[in-house]
């Protein structure tokens, strides 16, 4: 298959991404703005989502014993902005057909070369590229993000993810090399001489559990790992957010077919109300890797049970900030502000616990007191999102009832006391949308508990007795309760090298000084890892090499030459 046509339309952009790779440099293949998908790609988006509602999806899976959906008491979602989507997918009464099928694929997928295998990935990501206005559409319906999130979110940045998983395992499979000549000397008899092969061997079947907020970007890691170091994917969807992943299904199956290869290499496994189909199927001894984001207690669960397999989690975290000293006052404010409402802070890197000295915080327009930090960051929010719809395409819907009753509880003073009170944002086109501000509430380290995690749009401002104390604080938090980012605020040298130094020691990722167009909440695909596996938040990093390399196996083959 060396000359195969993926091969040859693809290689180019594989040997960049591996370049990239090294370089940490900013690069994409996949354009981030809709109108680079033309005019009327926005419009042809929407009519493709539209055509797909009330229809059927992967017909011609194995195994299959009747749907799941259209309608949501048959498990069929509806969008956090209203309407049911009325979309059916397949079921199976039970998994032996899925696995035994996958199985069966799995061998002349195995035989493949890394190259070919990452050839038809990249193809994949292509097709899926081109559909991105109708991926954001799935993505906004299921997640509750706006438009313009859902399409950079839920489609060129998770494409970059998931070509960054490729290029590293390519890069992985092929650091050993295929063929090797070893001579070894021999003094004055003829050198010892073996011919050495070295052949890649994938773990088997990997299941990916999809989280309901970021189908697409925390799916696409694990999906395209597995699947470019020869591993067939089952994917078992959050029932909420089933049609991203059912479409990225789709496209994988038909690349596959194409390529001729069973499409049974990826399988869909969306569940009825109840089945708890994710717990049944990480225990199966079939199931050999699994990739998983969402809450702390079944992503410890699976470490703890799925004991056949290769677990890789992302669960949930306490993120903070430090806010020191800065030389650019407003700038931090408004960044600040931004990160706080960005998807109703419905993000694993969303940040939660700002730590402020009581004493102040030293700024270009002098000392400001922590009241005045707290009451400047309360305006900055405000002017933000004063207009409901700017606001609500930043802000997007609430996606599920937890993270509106936490909202609520805040909203009553439950968490403490209220420096910016929540406010309902309508949603024009949307009117039964849940829409809600960020929520600020003031604690004292000294006196009041800390929260764990409060996932959504509640933060805390937190008065601390000094930057060092802060410091102090935020390590252990990120011990205690993991964290996926880490920011700080300073233009000290001391209190930087302190902050530096805790949050590796701690294991998180740092954000020092972020002003401008750069958030701590985003990460950006070939250079940022998201994640370090170091803290309790996760225990692996998209994408390095450990979360790729032990995916596979490398066996050896030796001949006398």
């Amino acid at each position: 298959m060396a000359h195969h046509p993926l091969i040859e339309r693809h290689q180019a952009v594989l040997d960049r991404a591996v370049a990239a790779l090294a370089s940490r440099d900013y690069w994409s293949p996949f354009p981030e703005f809709p109108k680079a998908y033309g005019e009327t790609a926005v419009a042809d988006g929407a009519a493709a989502f539209e055509a797909l509602k009330g229809g059927e999806l992967l017909t011609d899976q194995p195994g299959t014993d009747g749907r799941v959906g259209p309608g949501p008491e048959q498990g069929g979602e509806v969008s956090p902005y209203g309407p049911e989507l009325g979309i059916a997918y397949p079921h199976a009464s039970s998994p032996d057909a899925l696995l035994a099928a996958m199985e069966a694929a799995q061998a002349d997928w195995a035989k493949a070369t890394p190259l070919f295998r990452a050839a038809v990935c990249v193809e994949i990501l292509m097709r899926i590229n081109a559909r991105s206005t109708e991926f954001a559409q799935a993505v906004m319906h299921t997640t509750g993000q706006a438009f313009g999130m859902a399409f950079q979110a839920g489609g060129p940045h998770a494409q970059d993810r998931g070509l960054e998983a490729v290029a590293v395992a390519y890069a992985e499979q092929t650091r050993i090399p295929a063929r090797a000549e070893w001579t070894k000397p021999q003094g004055k008899r003829e050198p010892l001489v073996m011919e050495k092969e070295f052949v890649t061997r994938p773990r088997g079947v990997s299941l990916l559990i999809g989280c309901n907020t970021f189908p697409t970007w925390n799916g696409f890691p694990g999906l395209f790992a597995s699947l470019a170091t020869g591993n067939p994917v089952l994917v078992k969807p959050h029932p909420r957010a089933v049609l991203p992943l059912a479409l990225t299904v789709a496209v994988a199956r038909e690349v596959l077919a194409e390529a001729g290869f069973s499409p049974d290499v990826v399988l869909l496994a969306p569940e009825l109300p109840g089945e708890g189909l994710a717990k049944t199927l990480a225990v199966r001894p079939e199931v050999r890797i699994i990739d998983y984001t969402g809450s702390t207690a079944f992503g410890d669960w699976l470490e703890e049970n799925a004991r056949q397999a290769l677990v890789y989690t992302e669960k949930a975290g306490v993120n903070s900030v430090l806010i020191a000293s800065t030389d650019n006052y407003q700038g931090m404010l408004s960044n600040l502000a931004f990160s706080l409402s960005l998807y109703s802070g419905q993000m694993c890197t969303s940040p939660q616990n700002l730590l402020i000295p009581r004493e102040g915080v030293a700024t270009d327009q002098g000392v400001k007191s922590f009241t005045e930090v707290v009451d400047d960051l309360v305006g900055a929010v405000n002017s933000l999102l004063g207009d409901d719809s700017r606001a609500a395409a930043l802000l997007g819907a609430i996606v599920n009832p937890g993270v509106l009753d936490r909202v609520e509880r805040a909203g009553k003073g439950e968490y403490g006391e209220l420096a910016l009170a929540p406010r309902a944002v309508t949603v024009p086109e949307f009117p039964e949308a849940v829409s809600r501000t960020p929520a600020l509430v003031v604690l004292d380290a000294a006196r009041d508990e800390l929260p764990g995690e409060c996932f959504g749009p509640v933060a805390f401002a937190v008065a601390v007795e000094s930057a060092h104390e802060g410091i102090e604080l935020m390590e252990r938090t990120v011990r205690e309760r993991g964290a996926m980012t880490a920011l700080a605020y300073t233009t000290d040298a001391d209190t930087e090298w302190r902050v530096v130094g805790a949050c590796v020691d701690a294991g998180v990722s740092l954000s020092l000084n972020l002003t401008g167009g750069v958030y701590v909440n985003q990460t950006a695909a070939f250079s940022d890892l998201h994640g370090t596996g170091a803290n309790p938040a996760a225990n692996a990093a998209y994408a390095d090499s450990a979360f790729v390399a032990n995916r596979f196996r490398v066996m050896e083959v030796r001949r006398p030459a």
